[in-house]
Order: C-alpha cells, then sequence, then structure tokens
C-alpha cells in the first residue's frame, strides 16, 4: 500500500502544543507517513525548543528551517518571510510530500505555503477563515486562498471560508484541536516551579493569580511600548500575583520587550513574575488555575472559553474574532484594564459557564481521516 506523506510545520511551541493530538492521530494511521518541519521560533530556546518536546512524545523531525531574523521589526519580519520561502521549498523537495499542513496566521506559515503551492503541493490549514486585529488575518486568509483543504474550528469561519471562493467539498469545521485537547488533560502544573523560572520577585500562587499575554501587534509598530505601559501600569497597581509571559517573535516585540524590562528595573514589582515560556502541559495547568487572563492572546479567546476562565482582551489584536461571555474587551487604558480585571474577579464563582463554540468531540481523528482519503487535486477554482 502506498502510503500519503503528510508535512506538518511547526514553527512555535504553542503551534506544537495545540496540534499534538492531531499528528498523533496522524502517526498511528498505517495509510500515513508523516512528515514534520520544525522551523523559526520553534528552533530557538528563547522562544522554547521543541525538538525536546518531539523526541519526548516519540515524534522525529524531518527538517529543520533556519529562518528567522532578529530586530523585532517589520522588515524583519518580512525578510523571515522570504528567507523560509527558499528553506521551505528545499525542505519540500527533498521530502516530496503529498500534502503539507498548516496552521492558523502566523508569516511563517505563509512562507510554506507560498513555496508548496509554486512547487505543485496541495496544501491542508486549520483555522482558516477566522477574523481578527493586526496583520494576522491578512495572512490568514492569503493562506485560505494557498489552500486545498480547510478545516475550520467554528462555523462562522467555515461560512466564510466557503465565501471566499473555496471548494465547499473541501471545507469542514471539526472543531479545534487546542480545546479537543483540554478536554482530554489532566489540567495541572507545579506552583514552585513558576518561581523557579523567569525574573522578578516570588509569587504566591496559592490564591487568586493572573496571567498576562500581551504581544507586539505589527500594525501599530512605533506605539507597543505605550501600550504593553499601560497594561504593566495596571496589573502593578492592582498588586494581584501576575505571571507575566514574554512577547512573540512578532514586529514590535523589541518595542514590547524595551518596556517590561524599564518597567521592571524601575518599579521591581512584587506581586509580577516574569518567564519567557512554560511547557505546554504545564501552561495548560497554570491556566486552568488563573483568575484571569489579561493581554492580548488567542488563548483567552479559545482555551478560556471551554474552560470558562474570565478573560481582560486588550486592544486590537484579537479584534473581530468570535467569543464567548467570558471576554471584557478594553483599549489601552491603565483605568480601563484596572476596573475590567476587578470585575471579572467579582464574577460569582469565579468561572463563566463553559462555551463550546470551537469544541467538537474527534476533531483531530476526523482531520486525520480526510487527510488520508480525500481526494487530491491541484488546480484551483473559484467557487460562486
Amino acid at each position: 500500500m502506498n502510503k500519503r506523506k503528510i508535512c506538518f510545520v511547526i514553527t512555535s511551541e504553542i503551534h506544537y502544543a495545540r496540534n499534538r493530538l492531531v499528528l498523533k492521530e496522524l502517526k498511528k494511521r498505517p495509510d500515513i507517513e508523516l512528515q514534520i518541519v520544525v522551523g523559526a521560533g520553534a528552533l530557538l530556546d528563547f522562544y522554547g525548543d521543541v525538538l525536546p518536546l518531539l523526541e519526548r512524545d516519540g515524534f522525529p523531525c524531518h527538517a529543520k528551517i533556519v529562518m528567522t531574523l532578529a530586530g523585532g521589526s517589520p522588515i524583519a519580519m518580512a525578510k523571515t518571510a522570504g528567507v523560509g520561502i527558499m528553506e521551505f521549498a528545499t525542505a519540500f523537495d527533498n521530502l516530496r510530500p503529498d500534502i503539507v499542513m498548516l496552521r492558523a496566521d502566523r508569516y511563517e506559515m505563509l512562507a510554506a505555503a507560498i513555496a508548496a503551492s509554486y512547487m505543485n503541493i496541495t496544501v491542508a490549514h486549520i483555522e482558516g477563515g477566522d477574523v481578527s486585529g493586526t496583520i494576522d488575518e491578512h495572512v490568514r486568509h492569503a493562506i485560505t486562498k494557498l489552500a486545498h483543504i480547510h478545516f475550520a474550528t467554528n462555523e462562522p469561519a467555515k461560512e466564510r471560508i466557503i465565501r471566499m471562493g473555496e471548494n465547499p467539498d473541501y471545507v469542514w469545521n471539526f472543531g479545534s484541536p487546542e480545546i479537543e485537547m483540554l478536554s482530554r488533560g489532566e489540567l495541572r502544573f507545579d506552583r514552585k516551579r513558576i518561581n523557579e523560572i523567569g525574573v522578578g520577585k516570588n509569587i504566591d500562587l496559592n490564591g487568586p493569580y493572573l496571567i498576562v499575554m500581551h504581544h507586539p501587534v505589527t500594525t501599530e509598530v512605533g506605539r507597543n511600548r505605550k501600550h504593553v505601559e499601560e497594561a504593566l501600569h495596571a496589573v502593578h497597581e492592582l498588586g494581584i500575583p501576575a505571571v507575566w509571559f514574554w512577547p512573540n517573535p512578532d514586529a514590535g516585540t523589541d518595542e514590547t520587550s524595551e518596556g517590561i524590562r524599564a518597567f521592571r528595573e524601575r518599579e521591581n514589582p512584587k506581586n509580577i513574575r516574569f518567564i519567557k515560556y512554560l511547557s505546554p502541559d504545564d501552561f495548560l495547568g497554570l491556566l486552568h488555575g488563573a483568575a484571569c487572563l489579561v493581554g492580548n492572546s488567542s488563548a483567552g479567546i479559545k482555551e478560556c472559553s471551554f474552560l470558562g476562565i474570565p478573560v481582560v482582551n486588550i486592544g486590537t489584536r484579537q479584534e473581530g474574532r468570535m467569543r464567548g461571555k467570558n471576554v471584557i474587551d478594553v483599549p489601552y487604558e491603565k483605568e480601563a484594564i484596572k476596573k475590567a480585571i476587578l470585575k471579572q474577579r467579582s464574577i460569582s464563582g469565579g468561572r463563566y459557564a463553559p462555551d463550546h463554540a470551537y469544541y467538537q468531540k474527534g476533531t483531530s481523528a476526523n482531520i486525520a481521516e480526510k487527510l488520508a482519503t480525500v481526494p487530491l487535486y491541484m488546480q484551483k477554482k473559484f467557487h460562486d
């Protein structure tokens, strides 16, 4: 039997965590040869090297894509994508996959989609059709138009993909793989470990605590430092213990990082512990125990909605994304952020009812089944 070769691209630790169940389903199928390509931030210690996690979970790495240019600027991000196209093209030429499997809206994924498209390789895409703020939405829709097989994570997203002219016979809503993972997992973590990594004062995680994930917004370069400073002052002044994660490597990350460093040195906050990253399992355990997530991460929109965790979503990065009742949206203003956090902490029982908008049973198995069996095609046509 000829096995269908599926090449799964991983460019960050969070992407690996969110797709681990899909990878497991693909690996155990006798009709699939799973290939894994790791690149960009997923190879960097600073953002969480994925290679040890792959080895721990029994997954091979078939190619490493070194592509990330330093600088945290729009030109560095654009040039990184250009380097990525060349390096992904080489990897795909060596591996000869039948399908390249991509996730979400990152510029690294766009580079892989362009390379695969010009090499006449079928592209499959998870999480198309969503809407959000910043350039991520442009990139997500661009990948959708380069992709042949579409796995939306919610019904409105599926409908948008079809309205974009994609073949309805190749668009499915099987739900979100990360929400399926949450539904299966035992969510716990080592509280002592948080105070053994990162920098800042030790914090008490036995009572209510915040998680802050505030990333740069690529279309707001020049303003990201001011924006993160508003959040820093808000969290500091409230005095609630907080675990603050380092920003991701998008354009504007240097502004955000500089704002955090300067604030930390100037204020020496006693209630904030700054860390680079946690393993996927530890992060989900930490998230599950949080009183509130603050910032602009999609984890607040998706994972937190399923867990019922209160969220204060700041600014434009997740603008337009489908969300549950657990989210309060606020501008980049200190007092508005403080008011929203206090409101979220005062809700009855500390949790919202779980929202299942992104959840379906059997997500990963259904995705693997379609990747293994759906007839492949190359020439795309616009479907009115």
